[in-house]
């Protein structure tokens, strides 16, 4: 990526949080974090075109409560608008910043001009981001515009032990892969990475710190009680590689528990080298989701006597 679309795609937050609506008198989107009580606000991410004509926004969302996480149900709280208020947004929101956790595709006759607008309202402030087919917010989240050392970067594929497999920030709802639990029982996640061991760095800067060829970070997506993860960073366990420039394939493994019985929505993100959000590029992470029925405890039976 260019340092002038580095510069753009950087300020893309600000345009999007100058564009949030607040109810709150004296709490403006801007507010720094803290511990409770804050806001939560979506993030334009962008858009990118599909071969078949349709265009896809990618939305994350910043939570500036950092020792809150905060659940707001699908309605008035939590809604798309014009149209269904479900499109596949999250219910659970983590603290911090949090980019590309999903998408929406709209159809090819989608006009340039129309927006679609993502209400939430926490802790009594209100934030409705437009999302739009700017041509400030086009990106390539397939494959970084920045060319490396050996070509441009390009997401991790990512496999689950049934053999699901994904590549690219393109999570969905709809692609959810399934899976059954039993309340308070640890349910298995294990799951495999490949990558190219590049990075994208938003400006073409040297690569700095110690991360790892490929991160999974496991969360809450939606759920109706409380979800425990063993690892939400999980390790991975190298097979093939682990440094920059070396092609990478790993494995890693952890537990997830539920406390309530329900449906729920697990998001998985595999990040590269680049880090949380790209490196500032837009590229080049890959997110799934794991559809989870969690059933209620197995009643014990006693035999007669």
């Amino acid at each position: 990526m260019s340092r002038p679309n580095a510069l753009r795609f950087g300020a893309l937050l600000a345009l999007v949080i100058g564009s949030a609506v607040v109810s709150a008198q004296g709490l403006l989107p801007s507010t720094p974090p803290k511990g409770f009580g804050a806001s939560v606000t979506p993030a334009f991410e962008g858009w990118f075109d599909n071969p078949d004509g349709t265009h896809t926004f990618m939305i994350g969302y910043f939570n500036r409560n950092t020792g809150q996480e905060v659940d707001v149900p699908i309605g008035p709280n939590n809604q798309f608008s014009p149209g269904m208020p479900d499109m596949g947004q999250p219910t659970h929101f983590l603290p911090g910043r949090r980019y590309g956790m999903f998408i929406y595709t709209v159809p090819k006759e989608f006009a340039k001009t129309q927006k679609l607008t993502w209400s939430l309202t926490v802790n009594g402030v209100t934030s409705k981001v437009p999302f739009y087919m700017s041509p400030d917010y086009n990106i390539t989240p397939m494959r970084a515009s920045e060319e490396g050392p050996r070509g441009n970067n390009v997401p991790p594929i990512l496999t689950f032990n049934r053999g699901e497999t994904f590549n690219g920030p393109l999570g969905t709802v709809a692609k959810a892969i399934a899976r059954v639990a039993t309340v308070g029982v640890p349910m298995s996640l294990d799951m495999s990475a490949d990558d190219d061991a590049q990075y994208s760095s938003g400006a073409n800067t040297p690569l700095t710190g110690a991360s790892p060829p490929v991160e999974l970070v496991i969360s809450k997506y939606r759920g109706p009680g409380a979800v425990t993860i063993a690892e939400p960073k999980a390790k991975m366990t190298a097979i093939k590689g682990g440094k920059p420039d070396q092609p990478f394939s790993g494995k890693a493994a952890t537990t997830v528990t539920f406390d309530e019985p329900g449906d729920y929505l697990l998001h998985v993100t595999a990040n590269d080298y680049s880090g949380n959000g790209g490196g500032g590029a837009a590229c080049c992470w890959t997110t799934a989701m794991v559809k989870v029925s969690v059933k209620s405890e197995v009643p014990r039976t006693t035999g007669a006597r």
